[in-house]
């Protein structure tokens, strides 16, 4: 064979390699441990198997270690993946890895929980600002629209459970003026920490009608803190995000109510839209997913069972 056929065939398969390699979607979410974490991973995959494309899913164990979030962040980033999908753990923290992801050409979905700026391909959420506003108005609904409540709040910087704080105290504030914000604390994404806050709170409040806990850890907190005091029932919990202790709660009466995502589809927006961008579409740069209020009567739903265990969706 001639040296000129030796190398046209050797650039003919070099081609045809580089052709049928498959693109790589990185996802960072804020943590792995989590039922929340895992329905969005199943949601992310299930994207990249119907899109044929590549998703590789890692994470810190807990949502308050920043700087291993980083690290995760601009490994892909060196690793020159092709898409990343980023849940921001701190909405400062991550803002410096984002930019120079757009700047070498990697496009940069955030999902679930934003970061300051815009400098981003598109951002998949939950409305958690209304969501928090569901929450307030299902916890006035169950105490009477009066009394005093408590505030669990996940942690600082964290931009999706403060824009359910921030959504849950404006709606309490304007629309039920007969009921008091008596407290609120963070619980540091811990549920002993939740716990032992909402413990204060009622040593100080013993009067205290309700809790809304604006993540997993921190409800779990308030509802243990409620059942170790026999209050379970007296005292209304409302919950965002399900889990299977949580929602053992919700049937037994501990909880009341729970506002409650599809992570599912957060997790399969997140990698579409990149996908949509490498293949030259514009994704929406917002695209707003809504939450539901579920009321303990209501779990038996099959509608609402989907949502209550998403990670078997």
């Amino acid at each position: 064979m001639r040296l000129s056929s030796i190398l046209l065939l050797v650039l003919l398969t070099s081609t045809a390699c580089n052709q049928s390699k498959r693109r790589v979607i990185g996802v960072v979410p804020k943590a792995t441990s989590h039922v929340f974490w895992v329905a969005v991973e199943k949601g992310a995959k299930a994207a990249g198997k119907d899109l044929q494309v590549d998703v590789e899913w890692n994470g810190a164990p807990s949502e308050t270690e920043y700087a291993r979030q980083i690290q995760i962040v601009d490994s892909m980033i060196n690793r020159r993946v092709d898409g990343l999908a980023v849940a921001a753990t701190e909405r400062k923290a991550l803002v410096a890895s984002i930019d120079r992801a757009m700047k070498q050409g990697i496009p940069v979905t955030i999902f679930d929980s934003g970061i300051e700026g815009e400098n981003y391909t598109s951002y998949v959420a939950t409305n958690n600002f209304e969501g928090g506003q569901l929450a307030g108005r299902a916890l006035a609904k169950l105490i009477g629209g009066k009394g005093k409540v408590g505030l669990i709040m996940h942690a600082p910087g964290s931009a999706s459970t403060m824009d359910r704080e921030r959504g849950f105290s404006e709606v309490i504030e304007k629309e039920f003026p007969e009921i008091k914000i008596a407290a609120s604390q963070y619980g540091m994404s811990d549920r002993s920490k939740a716990r032992a806050a909402a413990e204060n709170m009622l040593s100080a409040h013993p009067d205290l009608n309700g809790f809304f806990g604006s993540s997993e850890p921190s409800t779990t907190g308030a509802s243990l803190a409620v059942k170790a005091r026999g209050l379970a029932g007296k005292v209304k919990v409302v919950a965002f995000d399900a889990s299977d202790n949580l929602v053992e709660d919700l049937k037994a009466g501990a909880i009341q109510a729970m506002v409650v995502q599809d992570p599912f589809q957060i997790g399969y927006e997140a990698v579409r839209t990149l996908v949509d961008k490498l293949d030259g579409k514009v994704p929406r740069k917002r695209i707003d997913l809504s939450a539901k209020v579920i009321y303990a009567e209501d779990v038996s739903k099959p509608e609402n069972q989907r949502l209550l265990s998403p990670e078997l969706k």
